[in-house]
């Protein structure tokens, strides 16, 4: 992990603020100027000196504690350490997207020993929280990405619960993934999630229902706050922060920068200071970055890396899935890939689910380098002109409602039918699901999952039946891998459509775990 040391914000309003105030009250009032002020700024002040007394008269014992941030980036450092070392902060109810890193972000407070229960959708980096889950120390309640980020945007909106398609078919809809297991070192499962209720509306689509989040306390970050609590958000930083913001009784908000009402221009602010009861200056403000990533221009080594051997010709096909003005969504890993092979004729839009629309190349040089700009496999980057960046919640909007074109995602394995197991080797190895289920659930969404052919011990990865858990059922339309590409039918299973080249029919017959059907028109990919 990179820490860049940013520049901390030189001007503190508190204190400015404050003693003008005081000179004020000395100052004789008439009657009609008493009644005015009552409903000036100087009740709308949110500002407090520190974390230490923002939190003062906070009961953070056994509270529901939610955090703003994906992975590391937004995260409310300076608040996190104050929870961190506060001596009443015990047996927490921990809601946040990811676990963050060791002893950064959510890893911070749960390394602390102040969590009981974590929910998040995802814990792939943070091996202590990992291991305390194994180990039955921690219980970890393991959640789709957007169906958290929809559940704070209903809290705060005073929706109780609401339908979503995220999840149906998997474990995490009939109560089957591990919330917590025996602390004896078995790592025997001692309780299970709760099923959810679900129902089949008149489109004879099933949904389920989620209860909205209400948590007792939201930390969150800004880059900029105005004395009145009105946030702005800078690139991908805004992630879940707006959403956990509003969804929190009380809200606490740590800015980079703070300036006074009324030099942000109400076009500019992001959310109304109306979610927010106190602003601290962020004085803990490394901004680790996770993945730092820079363009390998001219690098012979990463170029025969990429571009050639299997991986390579996965990531070659995938970009014929490109269609001109495609809004497209590559998951993390092996689908990444395809981007580097988009023809030149054709301009997509990548959306990341961590709240970016037109993702750019990875920075050239160090000096370009973002920490607030990261995709959704933690990795620095750059936007393109014509970019946007929004809300977590908004993200999955547009991911539920149909709006992504395509969404090419890696597996583990995936079924005859179309079924696709991307996140738990259960008792193993658990990363969370992440937004896969909210990728792969919505409705209609076209769903390509790149992988290849076969284990490294050469078992196949294309079966009748997953036999890890699901991401979803029946939700995958192609399967590209090293050997071959497939087309899905729900109801008829696999056809093969086209061979890798050099490969014969024979090797992928004998490389899949499953029957399948061959094409009239059975052909080579096209990766040139």
């Amino acid at each position: 992990m990179v820490r860049l040391r940013m520049p901390s914000a030189k001007t503190s309003y508190y204190w400015r603020t404050l003693a003008r105030h005081a000179a004020q009250s000395t100052k004789t009032r008439s009657p009609w100027h008493s009644w005015r002020s009552s409903f000036s700024t100087v009740s709308l002040i949110k500002v407090v000196a520190s974390a230490d007394e923002a939190l003062q008269g906070i009961d953070l014992n056994g509270i529901t504690l939610a955090l703003g941030g994906f992975g590391v980036v937004g995260i409310p450092e300076t608040l996190i350490a104050a929870v961190s070392r506060h001596e009443k902060a015990q047996d927490l109810f921990l809601v946040a997207l990811t676990a963050g890193v060791d002893q950064v972000g959510t890893g911070k407070i749960v390394s602390a020993g102040k969590v009981k229960r974590l929910l998040a959708a995802y814990v792939g980096e943070n091996k202590y929280v990992e291991e305390a889950y194994f180990d039955g120390k921690l219980q970890i309640e393991l959640t789709p990405m957007g169906t958290i980020a929809e559940r704070f945007r209903a809290g705060g909106a005073g929706i109780p619960a609401f339908y979503t398609p995220t999840g149906v078919g998997t474990i995490y809809a009939t109560g089957g993934i591990p919330l917590q297991y025996k602390n004896d070192g078995s790592r025997a499962v001692e309780t299970y999630n709760e099923a959810r209720e679900s129902r089949v509306f008149e489109n004879g689509i099933e949904y389920l229902l989620e209860r909205a989040i209400i948590p007792d306390v939201s930390l969150v970050k800004a880059a900029v706050a105005d004395t009145h609590g009105n946030l702005v958000f800078n690139g991908t930083a805004q992630n879940s922060n707006p959403d956990c913001a509003m969804a929190g009784r009380i809200c606490l908000a740590e800015a980079e920068t703070i300036v006074e009402a009324g030099q942000l221009s109400p076009n500019e602010i992001h959310l109304p200071g109306i979610f927010v009861d106190k602003i601290i200056q962020a004085t803990e403000n490394e901004k680790p970055i996770e993945r730092l990533r820079l363009r390998q221009a001219a690098d012979e080594n990463y170029d025969a890396e990429h571009h050639s051997g299997a991986r390579a010709i996965i990531g070659k096909r995938a970009a014929k899935e490109f269609h001109d003005g495609m809004y497209v969504n590559l998951g993390i890993g092996l689908p990444t890939l395809a981007s580097n092979f988009v023809p030149e004729d054709v301009h997509i839009d990548l959306h990341a689910e961590n709240g970016l629309i037109g993702v750019g190349p990875y920075p050239s040089k160090l000096e370009d380098v973002s920490a607030d700009y990261i995709n959704a496999g933690k990795e620095t980057i750059t936007f393109l002109p014509g970019a946007s960046a929004f809300s977590s919640s908004t993200s999955f909007s547009m991911i539920r409602g149909r709006h992504v074109d395509l969404t090419i995602l890696g597996g583990l394995q995936c079924s005859a039918f179309g079924d696709l197991a991307s996140w738990i080797v259960p008792g193993k190895k658990v990363k969370g699901m992440g937004g896969a289920m909210d990728l792969v659930g919505a409705p209609g969404a076209r769903v390509v999952v790149t992988m290849e052919h076969v284990t490294q011990n050469g078992s196949p990865k294309i079966l009748s039946e997953c036999t890890f858990p699901l991401t979803g059922s029946n939700v995958v339309n192609r399967i590209i891998t090293d050997l071959a590409v497939f087309d899905v039918c729900t109801k008829n299973g696999l056809t093969l459509m086209e061979l890798a080249p050099g490969r014969t029919l024979e090797e992928v017959q004998k490389a899949t775990g499953c029957d399948f059907r061959v094409s009239d028109n059975l052909h080579v990919m096209d990766i040139d």
